[in-house]
């Protein structure tokens, strides 16, 4: 029986899975998903969990019902390469396997920023933002948030909540001189003029030194406050920096051209743990799963995989609440309707994927 374990049922997860099933597989081979949740978490949608403009069935998705596959809902304590097997946190069990796909995603990065991690707030799990989600919903009228980052998360969670909360006093640092730094300068102006228009605070050139449980502070001014959201970088999950493979300045695992680990070609690795040129994305995740699927299935099958072809990306989509929006489409910058309305569209696809 050859065992594949794919950890992660997130974006690149759930490609490494839909290419296998999409074709026949040979009777010795046995799949076992594992994810800490019973359902897909849509991650790109967990900003609208946080502002309270949408419910948890919203950005959930039931996985794939296949004989074939086998579902573990648990928390991974560590992956013990040496073994060749999968440790959980709260049992003694483990979980072997032959064929190891990590999917497992990304996680606040706090720079090291003293009081960041016990006293901000996350989007980066559906628990995280689920709690999010009540600390804004709990707050009394005219309460003060705090946004740190203002790169895709945090322009969609800040825009998200003023239209959910139009009482709230919202305040964006940003640490660079500008918002969304990785795009083009038209969508940058646009969404510096929105949050004007939308009375959001951002403030550039920040430099956050620390936060506590009722502030936050920046340059040496500490603003009193209700919520702090953090969303000032990410780094691989804690799963993957701790294996002893050969990683990128972020942490990332160095793959070979087959998203294989050099130093252990069973395990494969996709998404934000993965070293690569682009940035970390769900598209950038969902196509490396479906190549990963097909370097499997040639391996499976006892055949020399064929080098995967080099990635396209489509480019990036942003929101500015429901009806307001941004993104880089087919190279070219886009602001307004259309590109909300295609972010809706891509929504609509991942549903019923």
């Amino acid at each position: 029986m050859k065992r594949i374990v794919i950890i992660g049922g997130g974006y690149g997860g759930i490609k490494i899975l839909a290419g296998l099933l999409d074709q026949p597989l040979p009777e010795d081979i046995q799949i076992t998903v594992v994810d800490r949740n019973p359902f897909r978490s849509l991650k790109t949608e967990f900003y609208t969990i946080a502002a309270g403009t949408a419910a948890d069935q919203d950005v959930r998705v039931d996985f794939p019902k296949d004989p074939r596959v086998n579902y573990v809902f648990d928390e991974i304590s560590m992956i013990d390469t040496s073994k060749n097997q999968l440790l959980f946190k709260d049992s003694e069990r483990s979980i072997p396997y032959d064929y190891l796909a990590i999917a497992v995603g990304c996680e606040d990065n706090y720079h090291g920023v003293p009081g960041a991690e016990e006293f901000t707030e996350s989007v980066q799990t559906f628990a995280k933002a689920r709690h999010t989600g009540v600390a804004i919903g709990n707050l009394k009228a005219y309460g003060k948030v705090s946004i740190v980052g203002a790169g895709l998360s945090g322009i969609e969670v800040a825009s998200e909540i003023r239209e959910s909360r139009p009482d709230l006093n919202i305040r964006l640092l940003d640490r660079g001189s500008t918002v969304l730094k990785a795009f083009d300068s038209k969508i940058q102006n646009y969404v510096e003029e929105w949050f004007v228009k939308n009375d959001v605070d951002v403030l550039h050139h920040s430099n956050i030194e620390y936060v506590e449980k009722d502030g936050v502070c920046n340059n040496g001014v500490c603003f009193i406050n209700d919520v702090t959201i953090w969303t000032a970088g990410v780094q691989p999950n804690r799963l993957v920096r701790e294996l002893p493979f050969t990683k990128d300045i972020q942490d990332k695992i160095v793959v070979n051209e087959f998203y294989q680990v050099p130093e252990s070609q069973n395990i494969y690795v996709v998404g934000d743990c993965a070293s690569s040129e682009y940035s970390p994305s769900a598209q950038l995740a969902g196509l490396q799963g479906e190549q990963v699927a097909e370097v499997l299935l040639a391996v499976l099958k006892d055949k020399e995989p064929k080098k995967p072809k080099a990635l396209k990306l489509k480019g990036t989509l942003g929101s500015l609440g429901k009806s307001d929006g941004f993104g880089n489409m087919v190279k070219t910058p886009m602001t307004g309707l259309l590109p909300r309305l295609a972010k809706s569209g891509v929504l609509w696809l991942s549903k019923r994927h």
